[in-house]
């Protein structure tokens, strides 16, 4: 199974956006459509890569609800996909090679 194909999974094989525009996210996570999947080493980025996807499809709700039809609201879509996004974050958070950001502070005085 590909990459690609493992992320289709994990979206429920529902066609949000191309393949193409799926390799562009895969990428810039560090993983390559067409490689094989290994869940020891690309879980943690392909978590990140749905997790991005999601949160594109939240800036245009209107899009979402054309592909999942089962809202008749724009806020329950929004919910729904605020709390898939909440989820994938508490679980990409309990992998092993979860790192937390730290966050950068810079003084403007000294």
């Amino acid at each position: 199974m590909t990459n690609l194909q493992r992320l289709k999974m994990e979206l429920g094989n529902k066609e949000y956006f191309s393949d193409e525009d799926y390799s562009v996210y895969l990428d810039e996570e560090g993983l390559k459509a067409s490689n094989e999947y290994a869940k020891e080493a690309n879980q943690y980025a392909l978590l990140s890569t749905v997790i991005d996807i999601l949160e594109a499809l939240s800036n245009n709700i209107d899009y979402y609800r054309s592909i999942t039809t089962e809202f008749t609201t724009n806020s329950q879509a929004y919910k729904n996909l605020k709390d898939r996004i909440d989820e994938l974050y508490k679980k990409r958070e309990l992998l092993p090679d979860y790192a937390p950001t730290a966050s950068k502070v810079t003084y403007l005085y000294y």
